[in-house]
């Protein structure tokens, strides 16, 4: 994957759909996307932000008289919300299935692991894991079904995660179970897919901090360790995630991170997941292993004196 150069998404003509499309990261890809030639279908729960939405996508056009873009109101966290989202964005391509479908759309509510309410989790569980797992399903049941044509050019599924999938802190416990499990659903359907004789390739993104307003919004309840764990991560604006993303897919690879941080801890944790390129993320594993030596010997030692510094967890302020 990723060895013999090329573009491994080439989206010019052909049919995306993009879930989480109103704002942040979504929205950026939708507009990227649209400036690389791609008819879109923005999918989203507000159609008020839809709307706004669209205008966007539709002024970054790469040829506007011949593109087409759509968005379509759904709420991923529903059960079975899949089927009749996808029968619909292909009944306006014309009766041609999608190309292209990006999961994107994710929540994060940060809390230490007692301070969360179960509901919290489930919620968090709804709409990471299983609202992406609904799609896949559908998705992949349209693409791999025993009459569904065999074409030269890869069908592609993206799926958005976190590098909280790969290593996770105090503060994400709501939050990382969702995406851990979204991560090992993928890698086993990447393996999966191999029994078909469709061409369909699927592919997992690993962001770290963006600032979008979901970031915004999950910082209202982040616990401060938590802050003071991740302050020296990098950060990025939506656009420069969005675009890291698409290069990295553009060049074929399966696990793609956006920032260094989210390389090397990629480079720790791949264990049966499919390579990007075998020298490189050997390479990548040494070195990591030597790093987190120090790394988690630093983070252990923060967590261990913020411990002592402010008492029981208990006694902590909690965000309102």
């Amino acid at each position: 994957m990723g060895l013999f150069g090329g573009n491994h998404f080439n989206v010019d003509g052909k049919t995306a759909l993009i879930t989480g499309a109103s704002e942040g990261m979504g929205l950026e890809v939708a507009k990227q996307l649209a400036a690389k030639g791609a008819n879109v279908v923005l999918v989203s729960r507000s159609e008020r932000k839809l709307q706004a939405a669209l205008e966007q996508v539709q002024a970054a056009a790469k040829n506007p008289s011949a593109q087409r873009f759509r968005y379509i109101p759904a709420d991923v966290s529903q059960p079975s919300y899949a089927a009749p989202l996808i029968a619909e964005a292909t009944a306006w391509n014309g009766g041609r299935p999608l190309d292209v479908v990006w999961c994107i759309a994710g929540t994060s509510t940060p809390e230490l692991f007692l301070d969360m309410d179960m509901a919290s989790l489930r919620r968090q569980m709804d709409i990471n894991f299983f609202g992406a797992a609904e799609m896949c399903h559908g998705v992949l049941g349209e693409w791999l079904a025993p009459g569904a044509p065999v074409e030269r050019e890869p069908r592609h599924l993206v799926v958005t995660l976190s590098v909280a999938a790969l290593y996770s802190i105090p503060g994400y416990a709501p939050y990382a179970p969702s995406k851990a499990a979204l991560r090992a659903l993928m890698d086993t359907l990447a393996q999966e897919v191999l029994l078909y004789p469709q061409n369909v390739r699927l592919s997992l993104v690993f962001p770290g901090t963006i600032l979008s307003p979901g970031f915004a919004n999950e910082s209202l309840s982040k616990p401060e360790i938590t802050k003071v764990l991740e302050k020296s991560d990098p950060q990025q604006q939506p656009a420069e995630a969005a675009e890291a993303a698409i290069r990295g897919l553009e060049r074929g690879d399966h696990y793609v991170t956006v920032a260094w941080l989210g390389w090397l801890m990629k480079a720790g944790s791949l264990g049966g997941a499919i390579r990007n390129n075998w020298l490189v993320d050997i390479l990548g594993a040494w070195l990591v292993s030597i790093v987190w030596i120090f790394v988690q010997a630093d983070l252990h030692g923060t967590m261990r004196a913020w411990g002592k510094k402010h008492g029981h967890p208990s006694t902590w302020k909690k965000a309102t």
